[in-house]
């Protein structure tokens, strides 16, 4: 037989790889100049009068994309080069030195992209073109060149979300795109966890699940990297709610849902006769939890962690000592209520619905809020904030808690000060885990390593977020570990 010789290959060596490094970045920063030029030219006809902008032919528009995939290009392959498994640190810096990464994404992506998005309807087709032509480069990149990943990822979720947004006949490719952004937002929020601006992408997609959307858009201001621009996104859910704005029953939320959001609303603005409506609204939520609990069962796991930090979000946004909590969401006081009142107002609320979910005794799907109350709770007890203690419903939960003792068999473990983690290796992280993940007032709570690679296997957030039956045991170990950390600390509260 004929054996076929592999081809020599030679090594490319600094030198070389410098002068093609050079070569690349002055034709890429011709290239860019050209499109910023020719963007911020479109971008000033478009704030003109509409009528009178010069509309764009099939060839121009084929001779736009076209400049913009050269960027993209020239950007692919100075990645390459710079980051070849050859060059030396200086030339691998030098993507990061001169702020490649976002330089792409702004002059090569983004801005072309507002462009044709100010022109549609009539862009809408170069549109979809362009879109499929970055998100092609960025699906590469993301393979090719992994010490920019988190930039790739966060960029395939933004083209999945600019591509849902343009969808309007075809509802199936609206969900599929719904889903493919939310997939790189969670994979970016699992990667910067205290990153607030993901968990505002993750609130848009949520739609219209506004229960799902208040839990993203509360997590967002509670994080260490707060997104402060979410306090005009989230009023996009409060306002249809309030001052009887969803009357023609625009807005279709279950009942539980809007009295729930309608309450926070109420927290979050400042309407005359606020309180008394807050009050009302309350009433109404209380009325209707119970029942729904035990209707939707299993679902009602997930609504109980998304609950309970929308809930400790009202309660820090008024009260918290921390600036970036208070800055967050006291960005203009005399439009809120007194910190102090509206404290009181949402830890009423919180022990409220607390006493309804302890009066569900021995219902394994009220758990997870229990669970998540209780972190909430035992986080507080360290810090110099108002103490909900005094009006906690300390005998129901007792209650509760000597249920959960009678079929627990290892009390050592609860007695313990660490962290009670699982017997087996393998277990990984509860769902309301991941929901609290990033929460300034969970720091601490879980140890390192808790959300390492080896525990999170899977299709991202699906895989998360999806509940098991062994988890009811950690879940209730969990609970009783913490009712006994805060028996310790505050005394007699227990």
């Amino acid at each position: 037989y004929d054996i076929i010789m592999q081809p020599e290959t030679r090594p490319i060596s600094q030198e070389q790889l410098v002068a093609e490094v050079k070569g690349i970045y002055a034709g890429l920063v011709m290239v860019e100049a050209k499109c910023i030029e020719v963007d911020n030219k479109q971008a000033a006809l478009a704030q003109a009068d509409p009528a009178s902008q010069p509309k764009l032919n099939n060839e121009q528009w084929q001779a736009l994309i076209a400049l913009h995939r050269t960027l993209l290009h020239e950007h692919h392959d100075f990645f390459l080069v710079s980051q070849h498994p050859s060059a030396s640190p200086a030339l691998r810096r030098l993507a990061s030195k001169y702020a490649l990464p976002a330089r792409m994404w702004r002059h090569g992506i983004q801005s072309f992209l507002e462009l044709l998005r100010h022109r549609l309807p009539a862009s809408l087709d170069h549109m979809l073109t362009f879109i499929y032509l970055a998100y092609s480069m960025m699906a590469l990149l993301y393979e090719t060149v992994p010490a920019f990943e988190d930039t790739w990822i966060e960029c395939l979720g933004d083209l999945g979300r600019y591509r849902m947004a343009i969808e309007d006949d075809d509802i199936k490719d609206r969900e599929v795109w719904t889903g493919v952004a939310r997939h790189w937002y969670a994979k970016a929020s699992d990667k910067a966890p205290t990153t607030g601006r993901l968990y505002h992408h993750l609130a848009v997609l949520a739609r219209p699940n506004a229960l799902q959307q208040l839990y993203y858009y509360s997590k967002s201001l509670c994080v260490a990297v707060p997104f402060t621009s979410v306090r005009e996104s989230i009023l996009t859910i409060f306002e249809p709610l309030l001052d009887g704005g969803n009357a023609n029953g625009k807005y279709r939320l279950p009942p539980l849902d809007t009295t729930f959001i309608r309450a926070h609303g109420l927290l979050f603005t400042n309407q005359t006769g606020g309180i008394e409506k807050f009050d009302c609204t309350v009433q109404g939520f209380l009325s209707l939890l119970d029942d729904q609990i035990g209707r939707v069962t299993r679902k009602s796991m997930e609504q109980g962690y998304h609950i309970t930090v929308a809930k400790s979000a009202a309660m820090l946004a008024f009260a918290a000592a921390d600036d970036t909590l208070k800055g967050a969401f006291l960005t203009d006081e005399k439009h809120y209520w007194n910190p102090k009142r509206c404290f009181q107002r949402a830890q009423d609320l919180a022990n409220s619905t607390m006493e309804v979910v302890l009066s569900r005794i021995g219902d394994p799907n009220v758990l997870p809020f229990i669970h998540v109350t209780l972190v909430f709770m035992y986080c507080m007890a360290h810090r110099p904030m108002p103490h909900p203690e005094d009006t906690f419903p300390w005998e129901p939960l007792a209650k509760m808690l000597n249920t959960l003792l009678v079929s627990y068999e290892t009390p050592v473990k609860i007695e313990n000060d660490n962290f009670p983690l699982p017997d087996k290796d393998d277990v990984r992280p509860l769902p309301e885990d991941f929901a609290m993940r990033g929460l300034l007032w969970a720091e601490g709570y879980f140890p390192e390593e808790w959300f390492g690679d080896d525990k999170i296997d899977g299709d991202g957030e699906l895989e998360e977020y999806f509940e098991v039956a062994s988890m009811t045991a950690s879940r209730k170990e969990r609970i009783l570990w913490l009712a006994k950390k805060l028996s310790k600390w505050g005394g007699s509260w227990i």
